[in-house]
C-alpha cells in the first residue's frame, strides 16, 4: 500500500514548522485532491511524503508526520486506535491560533503589538499543540455548533450532530449518526445512533497515563453529567449522574439473581441499564428493556 501526500507548511521567522495543511492525499483507491500553487511566501513551504503501510505503524518523528496521520484519521482513511500515535505531543509545537493563522509562541507578542498599534486585526483563539478540527478539513454532513471544540485528529461520521458543549479530541470520535453533547475524550469511539448527553464524559487515553481503549456501542445513552470509564456494548443506557470507573462496585442483576463485580469485568457488555439506587446508593445494572434511537430528521445534515 502505498500513500501520497502534498501540502502547504507553514514556518515561523525562524524556520521552524507550525504546521502542515495536506491537500492532496492519494490512500489505497481513495483520493483527497486540492490544487496546491506555487508558494510567493517566504514564511510557507511545499511538504511530500510518500509512505508505505510501515509508516502507520512507526512512531512520529516531525511536525509533518504528526499532521498527515491527524488529517488521515480526519479524512476517514484510518479508524481512531489503528495506527501508531506515540511521539505525537514531543513533536507538536505550541502555537497561538489566532484568525490570521498559527504564530509562533516566540512571535506572538510582537504580532499582537504589530495589531494594537495599526488595524487591531488580530484574535488569538487558542494557544494549544492542536488546531481545530475546521480549519483543515469540513467533514460532510456533520453539525458542529462551536468548532472550536473539535480538534484536528477527530474522526466524525456523517449523521453526527455536536452540540455547543460537545468536545470531541484527536484519535476519537463515532462510527455513524450520533448526537454528542458531553465528551468524546482521546482515544473513544462512539457508535451508531448513540448520544453523549449533555455534560456527560468518557475517559480517555489521556487521563492519568490509562492505556485503556474505551468504546460505546450502538443505540447507547449517557444520561446528562454521568461518566464512563469501561466499554459498553450495543443498547446500554448510563442513568443521569452515574459516573462508572473500571473500580465501580455494581449489583449486577439478571432474574431473581444478583451479583457484586467490579465495572472493569463487565466491560463491553451489551444491553444493560446502569442506575444508582436511591435509598441504599448501590449502583445497579440490570437487563435493559429500552431501544434508544436518534431523532433521523435532527441527524440527517445533507
Amino acid at each position: 500500500m502505498k500513500i501520497q501526500s502534498k501540502g502547504i507548511a507553514n514556518k515561523s521567522a525562524k524556520g521552524e514548522m507550525l504546521d502542515v495543511f495536506f491537500s492532496y492525499i492519494e490512500f489505497e483507491d481513495k483520493q483527497i485532491i486540492n490544487n496546491i500553487p506555487d508558494l510567493k511566501n517566504s514564511y510557507q513551504e511545499i511538504i511530500e511524503i510518500n509512505w508505505s503501510h510501515k509508516d502507520l505503524d512507526r512512531e512520529i518523528e516531525s511536525v509533518s508526520d504528526a499532521y498527515l496521520k491527524l488529517h488521515l484519521l480526519s479524512h476517514k482513511l484510518v479508524l481512531p486506535n489503528s495506527i501508531n500515535l506515540d511521539g505525537l505531543f514531543s513533536n507538536l509545537p505550541n502555537i497561538v491560533w489566532t484568525n490570521q493563522g498559527p504564530i509562533s509562541i516566540e512571535e506572538i507578542e510582537n504580532k499582537l503589538n504589530e495589531s494594537k498599534i495599526n488595524k487591531n486585526d488580530l484574535y488569538i483563539r487558542s494557544i494549544d499543540k492542536f488546531p481545530c478540527l475546521t480549519d483543515y478539513i469540513i467533514p460532510k454532513n456533520v453539525r458542529i455548533a462551536d468548532a472550536r471544540r473539535v480538534r484536528l485528529g477527530a474522526y466524525l461520521s456523517e449523521g453526527t450532530t455536536i452540540m455547543h458543549e460537545g468536545f470531541v479530541n484527536f484519535n476519537a470520535g463515532t462510527l455513524g449518526p450520533a448526537m454528542i453533547e458531553g465528551r468524546i475524550s482521546a482515544g473513544v469511539t462512539v457508535g451508531k445512533n448513540s448520544d453523549i448527553g449533555g455534560g456527560a464524559s468518557t475517559m480517555g487515553t489521556l487521563s492519568g497515563g490509562n492505556n485503556t481503549k474505551i468504546s460505546i456501542g450502538e443505540n447507547c445513552l449517557l444520561g446528562a453529567n454521568s461518566g464512563l470509564g469501561i466499554s459498553l456494548g450495543d443498547n446500554c443506557i448510563v442513568e443521569a449522574g452515574l459516573y462508572i470507573t473500571a473500580g465501580t462496585k455494581i449489583t449486577l442483576l439478571n432474574d431473581d439473581e444478583s451479583k457484586l463485580v467490579k465495572a472493569s469485568e463487565i466491560s463491553g457488555i451489551k444491553d444493560m441499564l446502569f442506575l444508582r439506587e436511591s435509598t441504599t446508593g448501590k449502583v445497579i445494572a440490570k437487563p435493559n428493556k429500552k431501544t434508544s434511537a436518534l431523532n433521523k430528521e435532527l441527524h440527517n445534515n445533507d
